[in-house]
């Protein structure tokens, strides 16, 4: 599959971003449009997979210290998962923590995400929060 990895750089590429983000991760519990939003979104680093200028796969990585980066809002389109999106992301975000001298990612998984997180060397710590009342978090580290 050819796609392109890419920062949002226009108002347009940032409303396809965020809607991917409100699609996969918030809609299917009927949250409203905006809780894909937080108030620190300018502080952070931003990546999108394009596939024909559709945004196909989003990734955030925010600066919690001088040493920790913490992944958040990865999601990939249904329909294109199993196609490498998603490690592509998470390696782009890696990239950026080391080039930030960040030397720890951390992040909470959903539980059905923890498998492919610890194939991309990811280590679960501890259940960490129940989103949703229905979605089980834990919580994930790697050294880079």
């Amino acid at each position: 599959m050819d796609f392109q990895l890419k920062q949002p750089q226009s108002e347009d590429e940032l409303e396809r971003y965020y809607e991917l983000r409100w699609r996969i991760l918030r809609a299917p519990w009927h949250e409203p449009r905006g809780s894909e939003i937080d108030n620190i979104e300018d502080q952070c680093f931003h990546i999108m997979a394009t596939d024909a200028n559709k945004v196909i796969g989003v990734g955030r990585l925010q600066y919690n210290s001088t040493n920790e980066a913490q992944i958040r809002y990865m999601a990939v389109d249904d329909s294109y998962e199993g196609n490498g999106i998603g490690s592509s992301i998470v390696n782009a975000l890696e990239q950026e923590a080391a080039r930030t001298k960040h030397n720890l990612i951390v992040l909470d998984a959903r539980e059905p995400a923890v498998g492919f997180y610890e194939k991309l060397g990811y280590k679960a710590k501890q259940k960490s929060y129940l989103l949703f009342n229905s979605i089980q978090h834990y919580q994930m580290i790697k050294h880079l």
